[in-house]
């Protein structure tokens, strides 16, 4: 009995004491935890470290591009039941040269009285000098009158855009939060708007890119770039009652208006001189078409073609479908304003047509374009 209570009271103790060590080591713990309450749940490592190459990407193109966009504030006078107000606007602009040059939108400046750029570093440039507006395409050059030497951006080429390619977009979005990245993709191409402004102006573009890259407010005349960090488009409008759906001038349509600006500090744009509609399936069958891209010169009433412009004097008439200017297939590489655009006036080009079936070539040389 004796030694059973002994082995029952060892067996006792036994269980006390890892009970014991069991507490103690409950308290330490609990001690350790006091200290650092978050101790379990912290890595040791730093997860914003791991980068995955999309990521990369995107950081590398806003560290590159970055420097050559710009903030633009402007004040303008509205006229009010009482007499004027004064109103702030804001947008976005890319430098185009480093001597200064800035293309935004036209919409951004067009009734702007003062216009002040603000750079990523947040240097303010109040002496800018407003060089001209190509409304037509929206689109409005600005000059940094200043001795300092600017980062311009690298264009790229909107002709050969694809449906789903990843893109980026930089800009002062709401006019207070400069140098905004955001990404998506190309949603689609060649689509024409109305677009409205807040003081009730209205103007119709045609052959924007469609991208789900998010454009706000401010947002205008910032770039939409490639993933070589190269300019493809302008951002320029977004839809209100949709959730992304924004669109971008395509940067080839400015080239021509750019070309001109740098070289002689103004505003000329390439003018063809016919009315035309854009073909689509429903234009081709309607008008009885033989082909399902280009561009039909045709006007409801009178003549489609302007009495003495380029296209009269190289032989287009009423009726024709101008289907390649030079080597850019209309309809495949842009619509046919926006491949103009890519020319300065009295630059010589050649362009395709059907009549009556056939294929022929003229060649012309671009005037300039005269409001």
């Amino acid at each position: 009995m004796k030694r059973k209570s002994a082995i029952i009271t060892v067996v006792v103790l036994g269980i006390l004491l890892f009970t014991g060590l069991g507490i103690a080591s409950g308290i330490y713990i609990q001690q350790q935890q006091k200290t650092d309450p978050l101790s379990s749940l912290n890595s040791g490592t730093d997860g914003n470290s791991t980068v995955t190459n999309e990521e990369s990407t995107i950081a590398a193109i806003a560290e590159k591009v970055g420097p050559s966009v710009v903030s633009i504030v402007t004040k303008s006078q509205a006229r009010t039941y009482s007499g004027t107000a004064s109103l702030q606007g804001a947008g976005t602009g890319i430098i185009v040269s480093e001597n200064g040059y800035v293309m935004t939108n036209n919409h951004v400046i067009e009734d702007a009285n003062d216009v002040v750029v603000v750079d990523s570093t947040g240097e303010q440039y109040d002496n800018v000098t407003v060089i001209g507006r190509d409304p037509l395409n929206d689109v409005a050059f600005l000059k940094i009158e200043s001795t300092a030497t600017f980062k311009p951006v690298t264009l790229g080429n909107s002709s050969t855009l694809r449906i789903g390619q990843q893109v980026v977009a930089i800009g002062n979005a709401l006019g207070q939060y400069s140098n905004t990245v955001t990404s998506g993709i190309i949603s689609g191409n060649g689509r024409p708007i109305t677009a409205g402004s807040s003081n009730g102006d209205t103007e119709s573009l045609s052959d924007l890119i469609q991208t789900d890259a998010s454009i706000n407010p401010g947002n205008s005349g910032g770039p939409l770039l490639n993933m070589a960090g190269q300019v493809i488009g302008i951002n320029t409008a977004v839809a209100a009652d949709a959730n992304g759906i924004g669109f971008s001038i395509p940067i080839n349509s400015t080239k021509g208006v750019l070309s001109g600006v740098l070289a002689n500090g103004k505003v000329s744009r390439s003018f063809l001189g016919v009315n035309y509609v854009n073909i689509t399936a429903d234009v081709a069958k309607e008008y009885k078409l033989t082909v399902k891209e280009g561009a039909y010169v045709y006007k409801a009433d009178g003549s489609a073609v302007a009495s003495g412009s380029p296209a009269e004097k190289a032989g287009i008439k009423n009726g024709d479908v101008i289907i390649k200017v030079n080597n850019d297939t209309v309809g495949k590489q842009g619509g046919l304003s926006s491949i103009i655009g890519q020319y300065k006036p009295s630059d010589k080009v050649t362009i395709t047509y059907i009549r009556d079936g056939k294929e022929q070539t003229a060649e012309l040389t671009f005037s300039a374009y005269s409001s």
